[in-house]
């Protein structure tokens, strides 16, 4: 069974920290090509966050370099999404997907909201 599901949303503070987590089914985990984080915004279109190939390469849009890390515990089939220095402009859903085998598979989103 095919299953990705994502974490650890909420409210924050700016400037303040939250991580967010992804666990993919075991064999999605194994096949994958790489996985991300996406978010979008009322009104905005979808966009790439962090990935992670099996390289492993990370990949960083640039509005987020040096405040979010992506990485993965293969132990237990998740991947993380550590944000610092929230910004207001950092809320959205969030969305984890997995590449693998020529599909792209989705979480059903997580919402992070920034405010004081």
């Amino acid at each position: 069974q095919v299953r990705v599901v994502e974490s650890g949303g909420g409210l924050v503070q700016p400037g303040g920290s939250l991580r967010l987590s992804c666990e993919a089914s075991g064999m999605l985990f194994v096949w994958a090509t790489w996985m991300g984080w996406y978010r979008q915004a009322p009104g905005q279109q979808r966009e790439m966050v962090a990935r992670l190939s099996t390289g492993p390469r990370k990949e960083y849009a640039d509005s987020v370099k040096g405040r979010f890390t992506i990485s993965r515990n293969s132990s237990n089939n998740t991947i993380y999404l550590q944000m610092s220095s929230l910004k207001p402009e950092d809320a959205a859903v969030y969305y984890c997907t997995v590449m693998a085998r020529g599909s792209n598979y989705w979480g059903q989103g997580t919402q992070v909201t920034v405010s004081s």
